[in-house]
């Protein structure tokens, strides 16, 4: 299929295309950040521990990660819409597939990998497409797709609370497939966009002769997108390194507290429907954080590395302080404000990916990101659920995410140093000599 523009438009079809992720990402994240309202449910009926029971989330955050790369290959292949068509068809098989809950294993198959795939495979592109259709308004238009996950986790808590009340968790899970279907609606929406493939086309412009115009036109009759190459080199690129290492010790966090978070309150003797608003006030200050660091990004008053440094650092904060609660308001308050951080750093830390390799190559560069950080996804969880079960308290679970995140803000840190090294370096490689050749002559001429 031939993109329909040249040019990345910032704007008019655009809009659909962010309306398009929007919707995606609520109904793959949003679904995802609330699956802890299944955790107890789940434990309960198959008589598991914390730690066994959180592989089911970790299991679909690593594939989720692992299958990165895939659908950025098949984005670079074919186009953004197949892949997120394919990719709703992938997550209602998980949950519907999950719906018979033969044993924990075949939880991990289903709402583990096939979900975790699915999900892959329609967030990816989703977010990836953003990203091409805008280039100014980028931080923006990414604040505002990714805002659909908040938008919805904050009408899912409830809702899924419902839903297992009065189906159960298996029959809840049936549902939730249903509604999933949705995003092959939202990938048809998708059409898709030339702009990542200039940067090819203008190199076999280069390449071609210019008297040889008959290869020009072969060229051009090709589609763009057999143009693209997914660039796996760019594990080589010590920018990118620091910031893949950012992203593994950033998932082993991000995934902690939503789901620690409703057995936690459990454990304060919180009643089950104030616990489903905990995820409701959480996706709510998530989603107005994100709309205001996206503003603010695109003003372009501070750099992106430095803004998502100071909000990893708020967010350790908060998750340090979270534990202290000792009651609903308290709980919520402290849930309140890690909810807002994450949300600012979730508006941005795309857009550095972005900053840190450049559009040509960001296709590539995200799937190898998820990749990378799958391994941070995968551990952070079990590993949290196991500092649980040694300490017997879920408090413990937000201390390991507060402090690993303290840690991944060093590499940020690194990261900025490396960058401003390299500019300063460029600057004065690029300083016009004081003395050439030429101009001493002229001078000694003067001088007779």
């Amino acid at each position: 299929m031939r993109a329909k523009d040249s040019n990345p438009p910032d704007g008019g079809y655009g809009w659909v295309v962010v309306v398009s992720a929007f919707m995606v990402m609520g109904l793959t994240a949003a679904v995802l950040k609330t699956f802890g309202l299944f955790f107890v449910e789940i434990q309960q009926h198959f008589d598991e521990l914390a730690s066994t029971t959180s592989w089911i989330t970790s299991v679909t955050i690593a594939i989720f990660h692992l299958g990165a790369p895939v659908a950025s290959s098949l984005c670079v292949r074919y186009t953004h819409r197949a892949v997120v068509i394919t990719g709703g068809l992938l997550a209602f098989s998980g949950m519907a597939l999950g719906f018979l809950g033969l044993n924990m294993v075949w939880m991990y198959a289903t709402t583990g990998f096939l979900q975790g795939l699915g999900i892959s495979f329609s967030w990816t592109p989703a977010i990836s497409i953003v990203s091409h259709y805008f280039s100014k308004k980028r931080a923006l238009a990414n604040a505002i797709a990714s805002a659909g996950e908040c938008a919805f986790a904050f009408t899912f808590g409830p809702f899924f609370q419902w839903l297992i009340s009065q189906y159960g968790w298996k029959g809840a899970l049936l549902i939730i497939g249903g509604i999933q279907l949705n995003i092959c609606v939202c990938g048809i929406l998708m059409r898709p966009l030339a702009s990542s493939c200039l940067l090819e086309a203008s190199h076999s412009e280069i390449e071609t002769p210019r008297g040889s115009g008959a290869s020009r036109i072969d060229e051009e009759d090709k589609p763009p997108i057999t143009h693209k190459t997914f660039n796996w080199m760019l594990v080589r690129q010590p920018e990118f390194v620091l910031y893949a290492i950012f992203g593994i010790l950033a998932a082993m966090s991000f995934f902690v507290p939503p789901l620690f978070l409703v057995p936690l309150s459990y454990s304060l003797g919180i009643d089950e429907s104030w616990t489903a608003s905990l995820l409701s006030i959480l996706a709510m200050v998530d989603f107005a954080g994100r709309l205001l660091c996206g503003w603010y990004a695109n003003l372009h008053v501070t750099k992106t590395v430095h803004l998502l440094t100071m909000t990893i650092t708020l967010i350790s904060t908060s998750l340090m302080l979270l534990p202290l609660a000792n009651n609903y308001l308290s709980l919520a308050i402290f849930t309140g404000f890690y909810g807002f951080f994450f949300g600012t750093t979730v508006a941005v830390h795309i857009t550095v990916l972005a900053d840190v390799v450049g559009m040509p190559d960001f296709d590539s560069a995200l799937g190898l990101f998820m990749l990378i950080r799958s391994t941070g996804g995968f551990v952070g969880p079990p590993l949290a659920g196991l500092i649980v079960d040694m300490a017997g308290d879920y408090r413990a679970g937000f201390y390991m995410a507060g402090a690993t995140l303290v840690l991944s803000a060093g590499f940020l840190v690194t990261l900025d140093q490396l960058q401003q090294r390299k500019g300063r370096g460029s600057q004065t490689n690029t300083k016009p000599e004081k003395s050439t050749l030429p101009y001493p002559s002229l001078h000694l001429l003067k001088l007779q």
